[in-house]
């Protein structure tokens, strides 16, 4: 594995001997912008291992992208490489339908501490609830971006993690399945977390378990969504969406495109830059 080879991956070619703030913001942008958070493998038959090793050759070298366990252990090693003060941490993501936090932790964030102060740094969340910089980790500040506007809570140890919602102006509204189409309401629950670190092997078992559970979002759909310069791109199944964030005042663009299975394919070459190796059934 090697720093430069990632960092062409990643079409990053600036400065980086500081592990500072400036940079890290830098490299999360091109990081969270090449590598698509996707689960495209659990639906053309591919076994998602957890070790860094076939992580980094899925995603540097056969430029792939991955769900929140690798992509957000790929940018861990990568920090790491930089000086970097880096640790893992577990969350629960808030599920509306159930109106809760899954009762186990389902997903992995880092937490970088640069001079004191410490970020939370997670690439790997995908769709409009992914973040474009790195937040301070501090309780009950808004921390405006171009995805919105997003904040931390603090209650007894637990941070919990939410976004302010922008109303969706669809030109032609239709039926979507898009699972991040946010109802009408002001805040939208993300994940919570503790400040707990953890190594990757305490997630082997979540790994294996998101890969064979019926009844998980990442089984039920196929997956792949990617960060623009303006907003983000999602295929979900068969449904292209394309968001273009602010487009009015507090609200953001969406166009959605039911495709056929030719076009998938097409469309994951041309907008993703994925080609699979095996077949897709979205």
């Amino acid at each position: 594995m090697n720093i430069e080879e990632y960092f062409g991956r990643i079409s990053y070619n600036k400065p980086h001997k500081d592990a500072d703030l400036q940079t890290l913001t830098a490299i999360f942008r091109h990081h969270i912008q090449t590598i698509p958070f996707e689960n495209l493998s659990m639906h053309c038959g591919e076994a998602i291992e957890l070790d860094l090793q076939s992580t980094y050759n899925k995603i540097v070298r056969k430029k792939r992208g991955g769900w929140c366990l690798e992509i957000n252990h790929l940018l861990f090693w990568a920090l790491q490489e930089l000086g970097y003060d880096v640790c893992i941490l577990g969350a629960h993501s808030y599920d509306p339908a159930q109106k809760g936090y899954t009762a186990e932790i389902n997903h992995i964030l880092l937490k970088v501490v640069i001079k004191g102060d410490s970020y939370i740094v997670d690439a790997g969340f995908g769709g409009a609830y992914q973040t474009w910089q790195p937040l301070m980790l501090v309780s009950g500040k808004d921390q405006p971006q171009v995805p919105g506007i997003f904040r931390f809570m603090e209650d007894n140890g637990t941070w919990y993690f939410e976004k302010v919602k922008r109303k969706h102006y669809i030109p032609e509204p239709g039926d979507t399945d898009f699972p991040d189409t946010p109802e009408l309401g002001n805040i939208r629950k993300i994940y919570r977390f503790t400040l707990e670190p953890r190594l990757i092997d305490d997630f082997q078992e979540l790994n294996t378990y998101l890969q064979v559970s019926p009844d998980n979002i990442l089984r039920k759909k196929s997956i792949c969504t990617l960060q623009t310069t303006n907003g983000l791109l999602a295929l979900v199944g068969w449904t292209l969406t394309e968001m273009k964030y602010n487009y009015m005042e507090d609200m953001d663009l969406v166009n959605i495109t039911t495709l056929t299975d030719e076009e998938v394919e097409k469309t994951l070459k041309d907008k993703f830059d994925i080609v699979l190796e095996n077949k897709l059934v979205p």
